[in-house]
């Protein structure tokens, strides 16, 4: 109890009050790493070049791989910052960030540059939420508090084939004089599934053991053009935790619902919900949600997923069922006369093709292009 209770006075400190802004508190010391500085240590920064500017960037090289960030002892990374020469949606996701905590040989983060930094779609967009940015589609920040105990490591790998000749970083982080035993280690999951099956949900978060909580979900779609103009977005998220087995506690009612819209999905970016590319001509959209004001927490285990739901008047879905595009009925909605029909339910015995299947708003089982990034807190340092 006393760890979520310190996890919710770090997030109420860092985002929803500035009150204690001016404190300066005993043994904690800043530090930042850098090309100009690798190690963080004190007194040896911008040294090359006598000081001008003499190792701003460096130069990974196909294959190779860079420590960012070395420490031992007890820490919190605050603020990562860092850009690259090429952008494209094949680095993006050739690119990778790797966090260690504890000396742990496990990464607790092992996802791709693009991703991590809130673009499931590889592809760069302007936004702003409470823990990334991009302001102009060129850098990557994120400024979601990291603590660690003993010691952290923060690995930057090119697995592409092509030289990376620019990478420009800096990671701030605070020495701290001790390890607080009621924080929680940060995680994320990065996962991808280019066609969905047919009727199984997809999973945010494979199921984990331990103590936590739930931060939010970075999200991407290429929407199935099989599917041409149909809504994709009726699938309802679904957390189980501590012990649900068959029914989650939480479920969602659609993804753009959950997303905090609703009757589709737009572009825009807030604070804890927001969606940076909705481009209904490529089919591609690309989301997030984080849990600050209305946290997940878990006390024995967890695991997330996605219906794959979309939705489409019925003459549409009729359409698309006889042009054997997978799909599979599951309710109709005739609102105009106010019925609700569950085919999976009382209704099984319907048929899409059947001569009397009632009209109406059809939502169906699909298959489409689905990537996320599940990030959260732990009580331990590798899963």
């Amino acid at each position: 109890m006393k760890r979520i209770v310190l996890i919710s006075v770090l997030f109420s400190f860092v985002f929803l009050s500035h009150a204690q802004i001016w404190k300066v508190p005993e043994g904690h010391e800043t530090r930042w790493t850098s090309f100009e500085n690798p190690t963080g240590a004190k007194g040896t920064a911008a040294q090359a070049n006598k000081g001008a500017k003499g190792s701003a960037f460096g130069r990974i090289m196909a294959g190779d791989s860079c420590v960012l960030l070395s420490q031992q002892g007890a820490g919190i990374i605050n603020r990562i910052w860092l850009t690259v020469s090429k952008r494209n949606p094949k680095m993006l996701r050739a690119l990778r960030i790797k966090f260690y905590w504890d000396n742990s040989v496990v990464p607790a983060v092992d996802v791709p540059l693009g991703d991590f930094f809130g673009n499931p779609l590889s592809r760069t967009s302007r936004f702003e939420n409470c823990f990334f940015s991009n302001p102009e589609k060129r850098s990557f920040n994120c400024c979601i508090p990291m603590p660690y105990r003993t010691g952290a490591k923060v690995v930057f790998v090119n697995t592409s084939d092509e030289d990376l000749t620019h990478l420009f970083y800096d990671i701030n982080f605070t020495k701290l004089p001790e390890w607080d035993s009621e924080m929680s280690y940060f995680h994320a999951v990065w996962r991808e599934d280019k066609s969905t099956k047919l009727g199984v949900d997809y999973t945010v978060l494979p199921q984990l053991s331990g103590r936590g909580r739930f931060l939010g979900v970075s999200l991407g779609i290429f929407a199935n053009k099989a599917y041409e103009t149909t809504w994709w977005g009726e699938g309802e998220i679904k957390f189980y935790i501590d012990g649900d087995k068959e029914f989650p506690t939480l479920s969602g009612t659609g993804v753009e619902d959950y997303i905090g819209t609703a009757w589709g999905q737009g572009e825009y970016s807030h604070r804890y919900q927001g969606c940076p590319i909705a481009n209904a001509d490529s089919c591609w959209w690309s989301m997030y949600r984080f849990h600050v004001q209305d946290p997940i927490y878990f006390h024995h285990d967890i695991r997330v997923t996605l219906q794959q739901i979309g939705g489409a008047p019925y003459q549409k879905v009729l359409e698309l069922y006889k042009a054997k595009v997978p799909l599979v009925p599951v309710t109709i909605d005739r609102s105009g006369k106010l019925k609700f029909y569950r085919l999976l339910d009382e209704n099984s015995d319907l048929h899409i093709t059947d001569k009397d299947f009632p009209p109406g708003f059809v939502n169906f089982y699909r298959q489409d292009h689905v990537t996320s990034t599940a990030y959260f807190y732990l009580d331990r340092p590798a899963v």
